[in-house]
């Protein structure tokens, strides 16, 4: 839990100053106490509990950061506070007695410049007071410290978390799209492949469309979303290539509600869909096969759909490469709402349904 930075941050500052305000107003309002306790008992003299009070906080607040400097060598420590404290309390006797030293050393000085004597109880006496209020002090202040120091470890040690999580979750996303892109291409780069000997012309256009696709596939792991307008626009590319090569095997319909257009969504999220009716239904048969895709935004929420009229008539038992990296990735982005369905149309075919949040 112990994070030391290398440099002193404007937040740090901004702490350490706060600290400064508040141990200097506790002794600000402990002289004010004096004061009026020294005009309370009739002494004559008000510079006394001034020089007292002055010559208390001198020792007091060397003592303080002589602490809080010794407090970060120990914050491996703070998940076990009995060894935490152990460490801290040490050296308490001899910075006990360095504490009188200095303290009643000023005091004596003082008193001398000013050519006043210093009266004060017999020695003993005085030792035992002073000695129970040190440790009154020592032992409030060193719970304070523990408080604080676990205080900041524990937001530090969240902090941390949550950025590695979310640097995780990120991570996994740009692998998952990355391992698309292959899949993509190996389909996309067959269907030119395939038109390039039958249609010249329309192989010209293919490639224009494909052009477009690369141009997204090979940048999407530092632009792994978009909205879904950009999306719509890389998946009509697509299924312009695709049309091209089952040319009058397939008809594909369109309905994209303008209000889910801003919506942002992961790239290439549709794409895998579409593929999968191409591979799995048109490829398969020489019947006419429909497709719908449609977008529609109700209120928060993002549905999409890609449904074809094949000849399913159950759920596939397990997901495919393109199904499996999408169901992924919508986990990847840990958001409430984000899901994969399928279902089955009647009487037959195959809906698969992608729900996103859209604020």
């Amino acid at each position: 839990m112990n994070v030391v930075p290398s440099q002193t941050t404007p937040n740090q500052w901004n702490r350490v100053r706060k600290l400064l305000l508040l141990w200097a107003s506790i002794w600000v309002l402990m002289l004010l106490l004096g004061v009026q306790e020294s005009l309370w008992s009739g002494r004559p003299h008000l510079w006394q509990p001034v020089v007292d009070y002055a010559t208390a906080a001198i020792p007091a607040t060397l003592l303080v950061i002589l602490q809080a400097r010794r407090g970060g060598r120990y914050d491996h420590l703070l998940q076990q506070p009995m060894s935490w404290f152990l460490h801290m309390w040490r050296w308490m006797p001899v910075q006990m007695l360095a504490y009188f030293a200095l303290m009643y050393g000023l005091r004596l000085g003082i008193y001398a410049v000013l050519g006043q004597p210093l009266r004060h109880a017999p020695w003993g006496e005085l030792l035992a007071y002073e000695g129970t209020k040190f440790l009154l002090f020592f032992g409030l202040f060193s719970g304070v410290h523990f408080g604080l120091r676990s205080y900041r470890a524990w937001v530090e040690e969240r902090l941390h978390s949550a950025q590695q999580a979310n640097l995780a979750r990120r991570t996994q996303l740009m692998q998952l799209t990355q391992q698309l892109q292959p899949h993509f291409l190996f389909n996309t780069l067959n269907t030119v492949s395939s038109l390039i000997h039958t249609d010249p012309e329309a192989a010209d256009h293919t490639l224009t469309r494909l052009a477009t696709l690369l141009r997204t596939t090979t940048d999407v792991s530092q632009h792994p979303e978009q909205t879904l307008g950009e999306e719509i626009e890389l998946l009509r590319a697509y299924a312009d290539i695709m049309e091209q090569r089952f040319a009058g095997r397939v008809e594909i319909h369109w309905n994209i509600e303008p209000a889910a257009a801003a919506c942002m969504v992961p790239t290439l999220c549709l794409q895998p869909l579409l593929e999968n009716c191409f591979r799995h239904v048109v490829e398969q048969r020489s019947a006419m096969t429909r497709v719908w895709i449609a977008a529609v935004r109700a209120n928060a929420a993002l549905e999409m759909t890609v449904e074809d009229d094949g000849p399913a008539t159950v759920l596939p038992t397990r997901y495919g490469v393109g199904l499996g990296n999408l169901e992924s990735r919508l986990l990847a982005r840990d958001e409430q709402g984000a899901r994969l369905q399928l279902a089955l149309r009647q009487p037959t075919g195959l809906r698969v349904t992608v729900s996103l949040p859209c604020a």
